[in-house]
Order: C-alpha cells, then sequence, then structure tokens
C-alpha cells in the first residue's frame, strides 16, 4: 500500500475486522478507499501488485477494480491535508459528498443510508469507521440477520423502533418514485399498506416492528444478496 504513512497498524487492523463482517483483505480495500490518495495516479502499482500478497490487484478480489475506481473517486472527497491515515483516521466527509458517489447516488434510500450509519452528533457526516460499517452490513459476508436489522432501521424514516403507516407510505415512495407519473394515489397507497400490514403485523398493533419484519425477509431468499452495495 505504499509508504508506512498510508499503513494500518496491525493492531487497528485485527480491531476492525473482529469489530465487522469484513475480511482482511476488505479492510485493506476500504483503506485505499480512503487513506491512499497517493495511489490515485499510481497506475503502475495498481498494474503491479501490491506488497501483501505480489499478485496484481486485479488478481485479489473480485471487487477489486471496483474499489479501486472507488478509491479514485473518494479520494478526493477528503482535502489534500487530510489524507494521511491518522487524519483520515478523525476525518468527517459530509453527506452532500458522500452522496456524490455514483454507488450510493442512485439509491432511494441514500440519505437514510447515510444517516443510519453516522455516528456524528448531528448526524451529517461519515468517518472512517462509519464508511467502514457500512460497507461490512452491505457486504456479503454479513449475515441476513444483520442486513434485515439495518434495513429495518433505514426504512424506519421517524427513528422510533416500528415501521408505521407513514414510514410504509416513504418507503412505497422511495421505491416508486414521486413523480406524477409513478406517484401512488392515496386510495392506492392505503390498499397496499393495508396489504403489507395484513400480512406482516402478526401482533396486530398496526405497525411492524423488528421481529415481524425479520420474519418477512427470512421468506425473501433474494435479499440478502439484493441489500449490498459494490464500491
Amino acid at each position: 500500500m505504499g509508504g508506512s504513512g498510508s499503513r494500518l497498524s496491525k493492531e487497528l487492523l485485527a480491531e476492525y475486522q473482529d469489530l465487522t463482517f469484513l475480511t482482511k483483505q476488505e479492510i485493506l480495500l476500504s483503506v485505499h478507499v480512503v487513506l491512499a490518495p497517493h495511489l490515485v495516479d499510481n497506475e503502475q502499482q495498481a498494474r503491479s501488485g501490491n506488497e501483501h500478497t505480489g499478485k496484481p490487484i486485479a488478481e485479489n478480489t473480485d471487487s477489486s477494480s471496483l474499489s479501486t475506481r472507488a478509491h479514485r473517486r473518494f479520494c478526493e472527497l477528503l482535502p489534500q491535508e487530510q489524507r494521511s491515515v491518522e487524519q483520515s483516521l478523525l476525518a468527517q466527509v459530509p453527506f452532500e459528498q458522500i452522496l456524490s458517489l455514483p454507488e450510493l447516488k442512485a439509491n432511494p434510500f441514500k440519505e437514510r443510508i447515510c444517516r443510519v450509519f453516522s455516528t456524528s452528533p448531528t448526524r451529517d457526516s461519515l468517518s472512517f469507521e462509519d464508511f467502514l460499517d457500512l460497507l461490512s452490513v452491505f457486504s456479503d459476508t454479513a449475515t441476513p440477520d444483520i442486513k434485515s436489522h439495518y434495513a429495518f432501521r433505514i426504512f424506519d424514516f421517524d427513528d422510533d423502533g416500528t415501521l408505521n403507516r407513514e414510514d410504509l407510505s416513504r418507503l412505497v415512495n422511495c421505491l416508486t418514485g414521486e413523480g406524477e407519473d409513478t406517484r401512488l394515489s392515496a386510495s392506492e397507497m392505503k390498499q397496499l399498506i393495508d396489504n403489507i400490514l395484513e400480512e406482516s403485523d402478526i401482533d396486530r398493533d398496526g405497525t411492524i416492528n423488528l421481529s415481524e419484519f425479520q420474519h418477512v425477509i427470512s421468506r425473501s431468499p433474494d435479499f440478502a444478496s439484493s441489500f449490498k452495495i459494490v464500491l
């Protein structure tokens, strides 16, 4: 990964591996995205390989070429003076810049995704650890229970711990779009939400709680594979 200034210590790498569902290689690729801006223009290193395996980066993982492209874009979000390892680990990147990444730009829940994973007091930016958590949950190695837990949090727009009619209405609008050609009428929305609650609201309290949501998701075999973001 270049000079020692761009490396994570073994202790920090082990800590990130313990706290996330990412493998060591995936963490190192994430570090490429956030912490190694000096590689942006270093095409030769990308072609010739890296010091960890001696193989070209493209041969290390299926997602490596995507990670390299994401690295080029994401590094531009950090000011030059914050691109050392020490400064990058402390940096907060505003949502507006995170949302400019094409992998998130087209996601209808992009603002909610950033808000759920943000640990800043104002919940309007992401740190490196926030970004790593996001990648971990949306990776193939996260369990279906973890993915469904975070999906529930993302869909819980008012953060009250349940999916009520307003949450479900906003969820549907995110999926269908709010243009006149795609937005459901009031009667169509009511019917759809009635159907969702009839199917999912096991205790009949008018809302969907986490266990009810996970019960529904457990019957959707494609959920885990579709709930991912590849950088």
